[in-house]
């Protein structure tokens, strides 16, 4: 069996979906395990660009797109990118599966996330505002969770609906304030959603199994990224799912047994979205410079991303907590232009030197990073198809990260577009 996981290791907007989109050549399916609508992954190929939030990446080499049992799906938001693709010329319908045990974000989800960030003011999370933690909450919940495979079963959909609408209502016009949703509506809505992918929704684990038996290659693409994770991210200012490796397994129903390669996405820099700690922020010229540099502004809300220095603390982390075998380095060519170039290598926490991220947000807030500087190689790396193409000094640095953080490099993206990529690997993994 030969199954590759692709995670994020960072907070999140690393290029995943430009590295599942190079490995899904090779690939014979396409999965993604988890999260929601509130995840963006944008692909260039040529003078195209196409942003995808629920579809995998692999969609654009035509490949089987399986939607996972651990995703919260919004059905609007899946067929207005169907509907975007199609009209890029990409007919995506026939190649998306969805998984009948993925759970629905509902009006109310949406609703209620609009609602909890306003009440909250200054201690706000930070989120997408797509209703994906409300979502998640009802799946764990059990009460009121609403999958896909519900949708088939029209009576016992439409009863638990108005079951669910009727105490949704409650907390909406009672405890903040707002207007009541319109659960016959809402049925319809989504019975008329019903229609145009009933003919998608499979057993998707049992599909995946299938196609490993038959020693397909298979891609998991995880949304998010591993500081984002619920267990494992800077908690509270997280997601509600588990985008490291761990979460694919769970995320369509298989073993950990049957993933032979783990590749961790890691850009050059580090950015985030939203709130929540981050030791090597800029506040300066020189991060609004990255940020200009590497149009750093989310494919799914358009906020400014925050900037700041690559920090081996969480890669570390990251190698630990997914079993990294590889790792794919993007937006090389964002720091073409530096002088100097700092990484930080450790923290300093009330007088304690620390060289791996710490669970506790409370102290990562007080992390003051630790750099070791590396001279900048002030040339293009844009038209390097190879690594001895890099310059000396990008090749130097991108070796120092291997050597500190544990994990070889498998690829290196030095532009946006498709082919600007420096294969090292051309097999990750074991």
């Amino acid at each position: 069996m030969r199954a590759t996981i692709i995670v994020g290791t960072q907070w999140g907007d690393e290029g995943k979906g430009r590295v599942v989109d190079v490995y899904a050549a090779d690939s014979d399916m396409v999965v993604r395990y988890q999260g929601g609508n509130n995840a963006g992954h944008t692909v260039k190929i040529g003078d195209a660009s196409y942003a995808l939030h629920l579809i995998p990446s692999g969609i654009l080499r035509s490949k089987p797109s399986i939607l996972g049992n651990g995703m919260v799906i919004s059905l609007p938001g899946l067929l207005k990118e169907i509907q975007d693709l199609k009209l890029q010329g990409l007919e995506a319908k026939p190649y998306i599966y969805i998984s009948e045990d993925a759970h629905l974000v509902m009006p109310y989800h949406i609703a209620l996330d609009a609602a909890m960030e306003k009440a909250a003011g200054n201690n706000k999370i930070g989120t997408t505002l797509k209703g994906i933690g409300p979502a998640y909450t009802d799946k764990i919940s059990r009460s009121y969770g609403l999958r896909v495979g519900d949708l088939t079963n029209q009576k016992y959909f439409k009863d638990r609906l108005f079951s669910i609408i009727k105490d949704k209502n409650k907390i909406l016009s009672q405890i903040y304030d707002e207007p009541k949703l319109d659960a016959e509506a809402i049925f319809k809505e989504y019975m008329g959603y019903y229609e145009e992918i009933k003919d998608m929704i499979v057993d998707a684990g049992e599909m995946v199994w299938k196609a490993l038996e038959e020693n397909q290659k298979v891609m998991f693409e995880g949304a998010n990224a591993t500081m984002l994770d619920i267990d494992h991210g800077t908690y509270p200012f997280v997601t509600c799912s588990n985008p490291t490796a761990g979460g694919a397994s769970v995320g369509i129903g298989i073993g950990p047994m049957c993933f032979n390669a783990i590749i961790g996405v890691v850009k050059a820099y580090t950015t985030r979205v939203g709130e929540g700690p981050f030791p090597t922020e800029l506040f300066d010229s020189v991060g609004d410079h990255i940020r200009e540099l590497g149009h750093e502004y989310g494919t799914t809300t358009g906020r400014p991303r925050r900037c700041g220095w690559l920090d081996l603390c969480i890669l570390k982390k990251a190698a630990r907590v997914n079993g990294l075998t590889d790792m794919a380095i993007t937006h090389l060519d964002i720091l073409d232009y530096f002088e100097e170039i700092p990484v930080c290598v450790g923290y300093d926490i009330d007088g304690k030197i620390y060289d791996s991220f710490p669970s506790a947000s409370w102290k990562v807030e007080k992390a003051k990073p630790i750099y070791e500087n590396f001279k900048g190689w002030n040339t293009s790396t844009s038209d390097a198809k190879t690594f001895d193409d890099l310059p000396k000094n990008a090749q130097l640095f991108l070796r120092r990260i291997e050597e500190l953080v544990g994990v070889d490099i498998c690829m290196v993206t030095v532009g946006a577009k498709r082919d600007q990529t420096v294969v090292i690997k051309e097999k990750a993994g074991k």
